[in-house]
């Protein structure tokens, strides 16, 4: 069984989906990874981040794939023989028993399924990748892969949005408010004027609007209340921005093998 600290989504999923967010709880890292640091990137023990990707691994009964994420809007289709650290923003799978992982420590981890169940998803949307080049960012190339796999509409896909820096927390400049608002007016409203040249942003908020104009209605997880935000919930999260120096949490999803 997971650490109770573990988010598991509250979503319709079909039979035989699952998802997990992991928290700081449950690994076996010292300060200031502790202590489920799952990115072999950030300066911990190796050892260690080794043995917390067992412990994830045997956790959720599945084989995740970790990737090597550049805040961009490549995806890559998992199989048995992918390995880790492919260069990758976002991943989908039709193989059961291997885990579409992102990690996050302040950006969006957004975990989609069809409704059949037969392809599952996760991307990495910070800021840069999700406004993406000419306004296509992660969220569009990740739907427009899934679509590629079925014949069916729009209305067959589904996301749940995880936990990330939240709208009380995260400021910006005048360049990021500018990357989606000269792509969609109306993301404009998911940004609170702070002082001259900086802005709040609602970076679960613009998501919501990208996969709405993708016709994806069925959209559930982070609102952008409090209790989702990595930077405020620092005892559960890891969080870039509130420390510098921090682990990774993991987002997957799988289908049972």
């Amino acid at each position: 069984m997971p650490p109770t600290d573990w988010l598991t989504p509250d979503w319709p999923a079909p039979a035989g989906v699952h998802a997990v967010c992991t928290t700081r709880a449950g690994g076996l890292s010292s300060a200031p990874y502790d202590s489920l640091n799952l990115g072999d990137h950030v300066g911990d023990d190796p050892a260690n981040v080794a043995a917390n990707r067992i412990i994830f691994q045997q956790t959720i009964g599945a084989k995740p794939v970790f990737l090597n994420q550049v805040h961009g809007t490549a995806v890559l289709q998992l199989d048995a023989t992918t390995p880790h650290a492919s260069v990758a923003d976002a991943c989908l799978t039709d193989q059961p028993g291997l885990a579409c992982t992102i990690m996050v420590a302040d950006c969006l981890p957004v975990l989609f399924t069809t409704l059949d169940g037969c392809w599952v998803a996760a991307a990495h949307a910070g800021w840069r990748g999700l406004a993406g080049p000419h306004g296509v960012g992660i969220l569009e190339a990740t739907c427009q892969r899934l679509r590629a796999q079925q014949t069916g509409v729009t209305s067959e896909i589904m996301a749940w949005l995880g936990p990330c820096i939240g709208p009380q927390a995260f400021e910006v400049g005048d360049e990021v408010r500018a990357a989606f608002v000269a792509h969609d007016a109306q993301a404009a409203q998911m940004f609170a004027p702070l002082h001259p040249g900086k802005w709040l942003a609602h970076l679960a908020g613009l998501a919501r609007q990208r996969l709405g104009q993708l016709g994806i209605r069925r959209v559930f997880g982070n609102d952008g209340s409090p209790d989702w935000c990595t930077v405020t919930q620092g005892s559960r999260f890891f969080s870039h921005r509130r420390d510098r120096v921090s682990g990774r949490q993991a987002v997957s999803i799988w289908r049972d093998a």
